[in-house]
């Protein structure tokens, strides 16, 4: 999954792709380094963040996904949490719907999903992105993000949402200190007991989300010819 940060103050690439033909640009050379997923997000959600109103978040995304929809196979994914964003995302051309909040940051959107086809990824996240490095606070990381998880995975069932359209995501960096991220790094494995999909737990995670996308492709093109990954 090639991350595509239409905004200004993103931690990683911020203001270099707001311009939408930058963004699209950028996008095709995601896509050429080996991307199978292109996500689209108009609001930063790096520590301290402040929000952005749904005006301006379709105002930077919609141009994006329009384009990149009429020219590339590559399916798209909208980062959002507002129900609004997504649905207009959604009739633009977006497959995927990537909520940070789990779907708990807008009362619409579990019925914005419910009432498409698209594949969701729920993820974790404690505060908002203002005050999540506060002070992160856990009595153990992967068991809370999994019990959260869990509730989501049944909220989003309880609404017509299948087990093989949803993506579980238990948000490295989104409100966990440095041994959370290794603690739910090295207990990965766990969160297969969650238990939908016999290949996730065949083949591990399934979607890396990052912003440099070919030296990933290329090492994981190597950790497959060794046999790391069938």
């Amino acid at each position: 999954m090639g991350i595509v940060n239409v905004t200004p103050d993103s931690f990683s690439d911020g203001g270099r792709y707001l311009d939408a033909d930058r963004a699209v640009e950028h996008a095709r050379s995601l896509v050429d380094e080996g991307a199978g997923i292109l996500d689209i997000g108009g609001e930063s959600t790096r520590p301290g963040a402040a929000p952005v109103d749904a005006e301006e978040e379709l105002a930077r995304v919609l141009p994006v996904i329009e384009r990149l929809g009429g020219e590339c196979d590559t399916p798209i994914s909208i980062d959002t949490s507002k129900a609004s964003v997504a649905r207009a995302a959604l009739a633009a051309g977006a497959t995927s719907v990537n909520d940070v909040t789990g779907l708990t940051g807008d009362a619409e959107m579990l019925s914005v999903v419910a009432d498409s086809d698209c594949r969701v990824c729920v993820m974790h996240m404690q505060g908002t992105p203002r005050t999540m490095q506060a002070n992160p606070t856990y009595d153990d990381v992967v068991e809370d993000v999994k019990r959260y998880l869990a509730e989501r995975r049944d909220a989003l069932a309880d609404v017509g949402v299948a087990a093989e359209r949803l993506w579980l995501d238990p948000g490295i960096g989104f409100g966990k200190s440095f041994e959370h991220n290794l603690e739910l790094l090295r207990r990965i494995d766990e969160f297969h007991a969650l238990g939908f999909a016999l290949h996730l737990a065949a083949q591990g995670v399934r979607v890396l989300s990052v912003h440099d996308v070919r030296p990933l492709a290329e090492a994981l093109s190597g950790f497959v010819a060794a046999g790391g990954i069938r």
